[in-house]
């Protein structure tokens, strides 16, 4: 039997072969072996994935901090610092920024918003100013390990648990409508709308923004981001939304960059998937690149919401 010591031998081997592989729109190092597979398609898998999720606990081989550099968590000055717990008994507590809003006599649809990389940061913030003009009451959640924090950075796994529970404390703020809530999020944020929206009812509709559908080709080119068991496929599976494109719980529109081309044929794999399940599913792309098509993305998923709540 392999043991644990083996494995992170085998990743540390496989990192320096890799080196910081950079983003994954650049092509594979000649040479370079990974010690997975890398399917041209994941499997389609038809289980409901939040069944799935109540079943499945993901294995860990290396526990610590998210990977990314990270500043305060002081709360901006249009925001507020709150706290909401999660983790299988509501161990942790952790922060997230609410914007400031005034309670009105018709409750207020709420968003919540799942930022970038691995560290929640004042420039994620500043983009929020469209939703909040727009009527939403916005709220950003950092997760388990980030800025700091308590828990272990999983990759795409244990991280929805703390994107559903944070929803539940949007849910429950005063003044804000539990049937309204949306959700949107960029990048790795991206990856976690997905994922959160196939796990639970609460959303009305969801915008994942350049978020990658497929595990299996970001760890690929990430792979120093790989704290589980590699050796088990269904761990990439389980942070795959193209294997369970059908599980999508609300309408769903998914967004990317015109000089993102890599996202493409993914886009268009989990769309297909997606309808064959009965899910509402639009795929459409902003003019840019993966920052700089953000503020159009954002007011497209205004549009969006407005949309599916009319």
């Amino acid at each position: 039997m392999t043991s644990d010591n083996d494995h992170s031998f085998s990743r540390q081997r496989r990192l320096l072969l890799t080196g910081l592989a950079g983003a994954f729109v650049l092509p594979a190092l000649p040479g370079v072996a990974n010690a997975f597979d890398v399917p041209p398609e994941p499997r389609l898998i038809t289980r409901d994935y939040a069944k799935v999720r109540k079943r499945f606990r993901t294995r860990l081989l290396e526990k610590g901090p998210a990977p990314d550099k990270y500043e305060p968590l002081d709360a901006p000055a249009n925001a507020e610092k709150i706290f909401y717990r999660s983790g299988y008994g509501g161990e942790l507590e952790l922060v997230a920024w609410v914007s400031k809003y005034k309670r009105e006599r018709k409750a207020k649809p709420g968003i919540l918003f799942l930022h970038g990389g691995n560290a929640m940061g004042i420039g994620h913030w500043n983009l929020m100013g469209p939703y909040i003009d727009a009527g939403f009451v916005v709220l950003m959640p950092s997760v388990r390990g980030e800025n700091g924090q308590a828990g272990n950075f999983s990759g795409f796994y244990d991280e929805v648990d703390d994107v559903l529970s944070a929803a539940d404390r949007l849910a429950h703020l005063p003044g804000v409508d539990a049937n309204r809530l949306f959700i949107a999020g960029h990048s790795i944020g991206g990856t976690l709308t997905m994922l959160a929206s196939m796990s639970t009812h609460k959303f009305r509709a969801a915008a994942p923004i350049s978020g990658n559908p497929d595990a299996f080709r970001f760890f690929n080119r990430y792979p120093q981001d790989i704290r589980f068991d590699d050796d088990n496929t269904h761990e990439f599976e389980v942070r795959t939304a193209l294997c369970y494109a059908q599980s999508f719980k609300c309408p769903v529109r998914v967004v990317h960059g015109t000089d993102e081309s890599h996202f493409n044929d993914r886009a268009g794999l989990l769309a297909s998937r997606a309808r064959s399940g009965g899910v509402r599913i639009e795929t459409d792309t902003a003019k840019g690149g993966h920052t700089s098509a953000l503020p159009e993305e954002i007011e497209q998923s205004i549009r969006f919401f407005h949309g599916v709540a009319a």
